[in-house]
């Protein structure tokens, strides 16, 4: 890839008198970035038609007032818009980042529909909340009273985070219980920096630290503490764990050393951007550099993995779906953004081996698609002699995601599961069947879209907030 010498200049560093001629030009770029970014969010904004049925919000998860904050930034209102698109979303300058807007509120813009290109919602999102950042707009949760119930949260990710800025603007004492060493879930380790920067993951779990919600760290549930400890110091649990076990291959050849899992590739990945340690990616095992990488898989996480491996400098870089382009459960945009970036894609293709003790090929069988399954899909099927050798040095496992045995980890056999192993819970108050134990997002949904843990947590924080003040009632009776 060609390099961008603005990058250059835009890294140097302050204390190198010989480049104080190009630190200036930073600066200077950075003030006409920001007028830029200014004309360019009201443009958009005013480009919203302010249409009677705002498909926009009603295709949102989390029914943001879109065509408001949109009217509002026009307006050149930012403050009043970042405060129309804070009460609906915790984090707004997150989802502005990683929703997969194509899909949802732009992918239902009626001026898209229209064949006039759609208003970049998404874009405006997140440039109105990094101006409240930058203007000091976004303060830490000063509750109006305090409450002397507890909730604890197992799972820091962005449904346990929401549900906990909720309930502290409640005056509610919440502590998060995660097993990572820092709070986040995949906003922190899965997602690559270059979609969300670490810091803007950062500043928001500092703001609810400075608002009264405490961070047990790597805390292991069902090691380092046990679900009834929890039970008895709590009024209220809720399970916001995610989803972290990997779908596995059964092929020949599996266990070849640099077959791994996405979620480590990308772990290493994102702990190196902070500066830790990490053994298996200074080894080699987990890096890309110079390497021929073959990532399986067609969803969004197989999406994150083939753009790391081609800013880590691989030499190639092929992903192999068993569908078409057109049958893809990623979003087109990132499938778009990777061909832009090099990546090959290798459509109709599924392993059905690896060679090498350490793997230098992936055994592919080529596919053609037949009739559809129950959900509409058509179903994959093998063209038979079409087999093939792709030489790889390294493959990445992006095969999804699948839930944790959470009763038999964590000694609680009373709760109730799925067949798919998720957490059984109501659909709009997120109880399970253990009174005061609720869950929400990919726990109970199954491997989703962040927007939603986040709508998830914010409707378990108020199904709480009944339980809680329905049982201080009896209390007091």
């Amino acid at each position: 890839m060609a390099e961008n010498p603005m990058l250059k200049f835009v890294s140097t560093p302050r204390d190198m008198p010989e480049k104080r001629e190009a630190t200036v030009r930073r600066e200077d770029f950075h003030e006409i970035y920001a007028e830029y970014a200014d004309q360019k969010a009201k443009e958009q904004s005013s480009r919203c038609s302010q249409c009677g049925v705002p498909y926009c919000q009603t295709h949102c998860p989390l029914h943001n007032n879109i065509p408001d904050w949109l009217k509002l930034t026009a307006e050149g209102r930012l403050r009043e818009a970042y405060e129309i698109s804070q009460a609906t979303n915790a984090f707004p300058e997150i989802c502005g980042r990683i929703c997969p807007q194509d899909r949802l509120c732009e992918g239902n813009c009626v001026i898209e529909a229209s064949g006039h290109g759609t208003v970049t919602i998404g874009s405006v999102e997140k440039y109105i909340t990094d101006t409240a950042w930058e203007q000091g707009w976004v303060k830490p949760i000063v509750p109006h009273a305090e409450r002397p119930e507890s909730v604890g949260i197992i799972g820091g990710g962005p449904g346990g985070l929401a549900a906990a800025d909720r309930l502290r603007r409640a005056g509610v004492q919440v502590t998060i219980y995660d097993r990572y060493d820092r709070a986040g879930g995949l906003l922190t380790y899965g997602i690559p920096g270059f979609k969300l920067e670490k810091d803007v993951v950062m500043r928001r779990n500092d703001q609810l630290e400075k608002g009264g919600v405490e961070f047990v760290l790597n805390c292991n549930v069902g090691v380092d503490i046990t679900f009834d400890e929890l039970q008895a110091k709590h009024n209220a649990i809720l399970i916001a764990t995610g989803v972290y076990k990997s779908r596995e291959l059964d092929a020949p050849g599996i266990r070849a050393e640099g077959i791994v899992r996405a979620i480590d590739y990308l772990t290493a990945s994102n702990r190196k951007s902070f500066g830790d340690e990490v053994p298996e990616f200074d080894a080699g095992l987990l890096d890309a550099e110079n390497k021929r990488v073959v990532v399986i898989g067609g969803g969004d996480t197989a999406m994150d993995c083939v753009r790391t491996a081609i800013r880590q400098g691989a030499e190639s870089v092929k992903c192999l779906y068993r569908r078409d382009k057109a049958n893809m459960p990623g979003s087109q945009r990132e499938v778009q953004n990777a061909e832009e970036e090099g990546v090959e894609f290798v459509w109709l293709s599924a392993p059905k081996g690896f060679t090498g003790e350490e793997v230098d090929g992936v055994m592919v069988q080529k596919m053609r698609l037949g009739a559809p399954d129950a959900t509409g899909r058509r179903v994959p099927e093998l063209i038979e002699g079409s087999d093939y050798v792709e030489g790889a040095d390294l493959v990445i496992k992006a095969l999804g995601f699948e839930p944790e045995d959470l009763p038999t980890l964590w000694g609680v056999d009373g709760l109730e599961v799925t067949r798919w192993g998720t957490v059984r819970a109501d659909f709009k108050t997120h109880a399970t069947n253990v009174p005061g134990v609720y869950a929400a997002g990919d726990i109970v949904r199954g491997a989703s879209l962040v927007v939603w843990a986040i709508r998830d947590g914010r409707e378990a924080a108020d199904a709480i907030l009944d339980y809680i003040g329905q049982a201080a009632k009896v209390a007091a009776e």
